[in-house]
Parts: structure tokens; sequence; C-alpha cells
């Protein structure tokens, strides 16, 4: 008896769909005009800088601003004890009036003297003729010295008021009041000047040479003229102030193959008040224009990867794949794009990859190529994707 086991024979296999192709995002390369920039590190400075202490001894009596204050040039900061020297002054007033007193009366015997000559004759000797005159001569020089002497107190009794030689911030006072303060000893305080201020940093020979070569060339009369542009510790990747460079050293440092520059920063006090941007000894972020505005490819700087010593890109093709391309990464320009630079490749079996010298090789980028800039981690070169336009988010 034979059965028929038709219900239990295996369903023939039906074809699977495969996972979809990964979506990436793409922006296409342009061209524009770029900038050759250089970038640094440095530090502001002030323009002027006072350690404060006074020119006379004597005990502190007051103090005249609070820590952090910004002070004027001529305010007055620390008074110390005026007392000593103002009776120093009257003393030497007196003496001023005691020698005028002895002019006077060595003025009216030189006078009696020489009537006595015009009138007789040989009736005063040479000895007292001559006294007369040393006399009078005296008395002139002890009026000039307590005159100088009185200058002198008056000097000192105006070092009792300890002002500020420049405007700027005022530090915190290192002495309170009741302390002996040593004249040209005690530190009393530092002043540094705000606006301008200036931010030092340091260039490598390589870029020293290119500006003196823009210099020769008539790009810049002179180094002076060169814009820069600087950016703030919690502003990353961004440039937003401006420079202008006022010194260069006159010499390289041997050790370190670097050339200090100095550039002038305005600083003023912001409209709707508060601190002014910069305090000397902040960290700046540099950027030197070194060159010429020119025609250069760009792409935003997430596109770009890093292989070990090698930045790189990938390209999606007409045919939706993706191809590995090594580039040369440059500066990086105002609106956050990067200037890249191809470099001559080579197709095989393996894909693409960098020319030897012996190689023509063709351009690794060109303009209108679709560069992932979204979701490079998850594809490798071969793999087909399904591209998107980027469109990057606009902050409201």
């Amino acid at each position: 008896m034979l059965w028929t086991l038709s219900g239990c024979q295996p369903a023939a296999a039906q074809p699977t769909a495969g996972p979809p192709a990964p979506a990436v995002r793409v922006v296409p390369v342009v061209m524009h005009d770029v900038v050759d920039f250089e970038h640094f590190t440095g530090r502001t400075d002030a323009t002027e800088s006072v350690e404060i202490k006074a020119r006379v001894t004597g005990y502190l009596m007051e103090i005249g601003f609070k820590p952090g204050d910004e002070v004027k040039a001529g305010q007055m900061l620390f008074k110390v004890d005026p007392r000593r020297y103002q009776a120093e002054l009257d003393r030497d007033n007196s003496q001023v009036l005691m020698s005028q007193a002895r002019l006077k009366l060595a003025d009216a015997d030189m006078l009696r003297a020489s009537d006595i000559i015009v009138k007789n004759p040989g009736a005063l000797s040479k000895q007292d003729a001559d006294r007369y005159t040393s006399a009078q001569a005296e008395a002139m020089a002890s009026l000039k010295s307590a005159q100088a002497m009185v200058e002198m107190a008056k000097l000192n009794l105006g070092f009792t008021d300890v002002v500020a030689p420049i405007t700027g911030q005022v530090g915190r006072n290192l002495m309170t009041v009741g302390n002996l303060i040593v004249q040209d000893e005690t530190m009393l305080t530092t002043i540094v000047s705000e606006d301008p201020i200036f931010a030092y940093f340091d260039v490598d020979e390589r870029t020293m040479l290119r500006l003196n070569q823009g210099v020769r060339d008539g790009k810049f009369k002179n180094t002076h003229e060169v814009e820069i542009r600087f950016g703030l510790a919690n502003e990353q990747d961004r440039y937003p102030h401006v420079g202008k460079l006022d010194f260069v050293n006159n010499r390289i440092n041997a050790s370190t193959g670097t050339l200090q520059m100095r550039a002038v920063i305005p600083n003023p006090v912001p409209p709707s008040g508060g601190p002014r941007l910069l305090t000397p000894g902040l960290f700046l972020r540099v950027r030197l224009a070194v060159g010429d505005s020119q025609k250069g490819l760009v792409i935003p700087q997430t596109a770009i990867g890093s292989d070990q010593s090698r930045k790189f890109i990938q390209v999606v093709t007409k045919e939706n794949k993706v191809e590995y391309r090594p580039i040369k990464a440059g500066p990086i320009q105002p609106d956050g794009r990067q200037l890249v630079e191809p470099i001559p490749v080579m197709r095989d079996e393996h894909g693409v990859r960098p020319a030897l010298d012996s190689e023509k090789g063709e351009d690794s980028i060109k303009e209108g190529d679709s560069v992932i800039v979204s979701g490079m981690q998850r594809v490798r070169a071969g793999d087909v994707v399904q591209p998107h336009p980027y469109v990057p988010l606009v902050a409201k």
C-alpha cells in the first residue's frame, strides 16, 4: 500500500532580498576663492605694565582704590604719613629766610664798601674788599642751597601721595594701612593697561620667509600691514577678532627656529558694559594670512578622515559605489570648510592607490565629486550606498 506524502515535501526555496544599501550624506566638491593661512598659538600682554612703589619711607595711612578697579593716570592710590615731610619743608623754608637775610646784609656791606672805595680811594684795603665780595657770594650760594632743599622737601611731601602713572586696571593692594613702607623697595600693587593690548606669538622660519617674499613682491608695503585674526579658548575653530601686526623681532631663536611677532588688538569696554574681552596672559589661537586669494577645492572638514599619516576622503561614484581617495589637506577657511589638494592616484584591481613617482596617475579629487560627510564610518571602499544631499542644520 502506497502512501502519498505530498504535504510533507519541502517548499521550493524563495529568493530573499539582501539588506538595503546604507544611506550616506554627500556634498559636491566646489571650487572657491581661498586664502593660505598659517595657524599659531600666542599670549596676550599689556602694552604698559607698572610696579607701584613709594618714593618715600613712612607708614601707610590710606588706600584710595578697590582691588581690580580701573584707575586713571594721576589718581591717588596710597597715602604715606606726610607729617615728617611737612616738618622738613617748614624747616627748609626757614633756612631760605635766614639765607635771604644773610644775603641782604652781605649786599648792604658790599654797597657801603663800594661807596668808600669811590669816595676815598685807598681807605679800604684789598683784603677787606675781597672779604666783602666773598661774603656776598657765600650768602648767595647759601640761599640757592636752601631753595634747592625746599624743592626737595616739596617733592618728598608730594611723593607721600602715591599716584597711578598710567591708566589701566590695578591689582590688589599688597600692603595694608599701618605698615611701614620703605622707599623704592616695598611693592604696593601693579597696574596694567587694557586698551589696546599686545598679542605675542612665534612663527616658523618658513612662514617668515613667505611674509618677507610678499613684501618684496609688493603684496604688502611692510609686515605691519599684515592682518591677523584670533580666537579665544572658548571659540574653537573660529577667529572672530582682528588685530594688526606691529612688531617682528630682529633675530630667530636658534633653539626653536622661530621668530617672535607681536600684534596690537583693540580692547574697548563692550557697549553693553561688563569686563573687556581680553586680559594680559590670555591664551590665543592666531591665524595669519600669508598669501593672496586664489581658486581652490574646498569641502567640509567632517568629510576628511585620517589613515595613519595620510588624509583621505570617500567619494561616491556614478554607480553609487564608495571609493577611497587620498588627498592633501590645506588650511581651514573662514567659513569652516577646508582646502584640499589632489594627489596623483592609480587604479588597479584593488581600487585606488597613490601613484608612484614613476607613474603619472590622475587627480584624486576634482570639482563636482560627491564626497561623503555623514555615515562614512558605516561604509568601506567598494560598498554600494544610497547617497542623499547633505543639508547642514541652521541654528534658530
